[in-house]
């Protein structure tokens, strides 16, 4: 008999270390889990903020489209349409 609880208290010990070993394996798991979903956050927020960024940019372009077509077609510098101001005063009195 006594044989026999030894034998129990082994096989006890050596499940309970199994056991323990899985929830360990478990825990180091969902911490590795936990770092990758930060990880995808924080590239998302990334993303937000250059799309915030481009939206801002496309606003300003959309904007400036406006403001050019009132005041006459004058362009933004590096377009071919910008016109610097003492250059237009005297393409105006070279069309009179």
């Amino acid at each position: 008999m006594d044989d026999e609880t030894n034998f129990f208290q082994r096989e006890r010990d050596r499940l309970a270390r199994e056991i323990t070993a899985g929830f360990e394996e478990l825990l180091s798991s969902s911490n590795a889990l936990n770092r990758k979903l930060e990880e995808v956050l924080g590239m998302t927020r990334e993303y937000e903020t250059i799309a915030s960024l481009w939206n801002s940019f496309y606003q300003l372009m959309r904007e400036s489209g406006k403001e050019d077509s009132l005041s006459g077609g004058a362009g933004l510098p590096g377009t071919g349409g910008h016109v610097v101001a003492g250059m237009r005063q005297s393409a105006d009195k070279d069309n009179a």
